[in-house]
């Protein structure tokens, strides 16, 4: 057995795509260029019928019995799987996972400091997560820090979302708030 029918009977790679002679199975379901069905052909026979119209014998469906191949011209095919690509990566936006850290015993000035530091968060688009931390025996009154947390998002409702409600963590009670769609 030489080396390379050896390495051609390896599965492709996953951003391979199956083309003319990669493809490797007996039978396969044609479609043709304007997308009718001619049936279940050999492989030798699929790859003359893509031939004889000057153009390439794609696999778009290897998992399906039998495996569907349509006849296309693959160059023009990738440029457009390329151009989708593009366009999907420039409209993606990243949202990036801001943190606002409070206390139990936060005086008023301060909690407006963090409010209005928080709002510009979310009116850039990014999600915050509102932690409020206790220390030592602050722990014993977690209400009085859920009062807050609830207080705090109640001032930030008319440009958030909360996308995960207040919930215990350890030491930590965690608010996720993510920004209203405009």
């Amino acid at each position: 057995m030489s080396i390379i029918s050896r390495y051609n009977n390896q599965p492709p790679k996953a951003n391979e795509d199956l083309v003319n002679e990669k493809i490797r199975f007996r039978e396969v379901l044609v479609i043709a260029q304007n997308g009718d069905q001619l049936g279940t052909l050999s492989r030798n026979e699929a790859l003359r019928t893509a031939y004889d119209a000057e153009l390439d014998l794609v696999c778009v469906a290897p998992k399906a019995q039998p495996p569907v191949c349509r006849v296309m011209d693959y160059g023009k095919y990738r440029f457009e799987q390329q151009k989708k690509q593009k366009e999907m990566k420039k409209n993606s936006k990243v949202v990036s996972l801001k943190e606002t850290q409070l206390s139990p015993t936060i005086d008023i000035h301060d909690k407006n400091v963090k409010l209005k530091r928080t709002i510009k968060m979310l009116e850039e688009g990014d999600k915050v997560k509102v932690v409020v931390r206790f220390r030592g025996r602050q722990i014993a009154h977690v209400d009085i820090g859920q009062k807050i947390l609830d207080d705090f998002v109640a001032e930030c409702a008319e440009f958030c979302v909360v996308e995960k409600p207040a919930k215990l963590e350890g030491r930590s009670l965690i608010a996720i708030l993510a920004p209203k769609k405009k």
